[in-house]
C-alpha cells in the first residue's frame, strides 16, 4: 500500500508541476556551449517562457511529456517512499533499544533514493525530450522527434482518459470513502445518524482519528472502478465526436 499510496500522491502533484518542468527543461537547454550573448533568448525568464510556449507551442505543450513524466512519479516516488515505509514498519530504523537510528534511516533512505532513481532514469531521458521538442522559431537544445501515437489517433484520447482516471481518483476518494460512512452508520429511532451529523464532521472526525490516508482507503479498488469508467467514457466521447465531425463536414 505505501508504494500505491506514495505514487499516486506523486502523479496528483506531477499534474500541477509538469507546466514547470516543460519550462525548466527548455531554460536549462537554452544556449547549450554557447558563450553568453552569442545565441538568441528565447526564454528570458519563467513567466516569459510560459508566455512563448504557449503562444507559439500552444497552452497544451505545457505539459509535453505528461505521460512519461507521470510514470516516472509512480514509479520514483514508489519505489523511494514506500520502501522507506517497509523498512520503518519493519523495525529496520531502530536500534535493539527501539530508538531511532540516524545511520540507519540515512541508509535507508539512501538505498531507496538510489533504487528509484535507477529505474526512473529511462523514463525520465524520454521526458526530457519531448518536452523540449518544440517549434522552430524558439527551439533549444538537439530535437528528438519521438511521436508516441499518430495525430487524432485513438490511443491519444484512451491515455488522456487514464490520467484523468487519476485526477478524479485523487479528488474524489476522500468524499466516496465519506458517503460510504455516513449511508452505513447506525441511526436512532428518528433516523438520525449516531456517529457523524454530516459530510463535513465526517471529514474531520475520520482525518483526525485515522489521519490523511484514511481518506483514501480503498483508493486502489475506486480506481480499478472508477477508472475504466472514466476511460472508456472520455474514449467513446472522443470518438463519437470524431465520427460526428467525420460524416457532418
Amino acid at each position: 500500500m505505501d508504494f500505491l499510496m506514495s505514487g499516486l500522491a506523486a502523479c496528483g502533484a506531477c499534474l500541477f508541476t509538469n507546466p514547470l518542468e516543460v519550462v525548466k527543461t527548455r531554460m536549462q537547454l537554452q544556449g547549450e556551449l554557447q558563450v553568453p550573448g552569442t545565441y538568441r533568448r528565447h526564454y528570458r525568464n519563467v513567466f516569459h517562457a510560459f508566455i512563448t510556449i504557449g503562444k507559439v507551442d500552444g497552452l497544451a505543450a505545457l505539459q509535453k511529456g505528461l505521460a512519461p513524466a507521470l510514470l516516472y512519479q509512480f514509479l520514483m516516488n514508489g519505489i523511494r517512499l514506500g520502501t522507506y515505509g517497509l523498512a520503518e514498519a519493519g523495525g529496520c530504523l531502530h536500534t535493539a533499544e527501539g530508538t531511532l537510528s540516524p545511520v540507519r534511516s540515512a541508509a535507508a533512505g539512501a538505498l531507496a533514493g538510489v533504487m528509484g532513481a535507477y529505474l526512473g532514469s529511462p523514463i525520465y531521458m524520454v521526458k526530457t525530450h519531448l518536452q523540449a521538442q518544440a517549434a522552430t522559431e524558439i527551439a533549444v537544445g538537439h530535437q528528438y522527434n519521438h511521436q508516441i501515437f499518430p495525430p487524432q489517433s485513438w490511443k491519444v484520447a484512451l491515455v488522456a482518459a487514464m490520467v484523468s482516471g487519476i485526477a478524479v481518483v485523487l479528488a474524489m476518494t476522500p468524499f466516496d470513502v465519506v458517503s460510504t460512512r455516513l449511508y452505513n452508520q447506525p441511526t436512532d429511532a428518528q433516523g438520525k445518524g449516531l456517529m457523524y451529523r454530516g459530510l463535513l464532521d465526517a471529514l474531520l472526525q475520520t482525518a483526525r482519528i485515522e489521519g490523511i490516508w484514511g481518506m483514501y482507503k480503498g483508493i486502489g479498488a475506486s480506481y480499478f472502478r472508477l477508472g475504466p469508467h472514466t476511460i472508456l467514457s472520455l474514449f467513446f466521447w472522443d470518438q463519437l465526436r470524431t465520427l460526428y465531425y467525420m460524416y457532418t463536414k
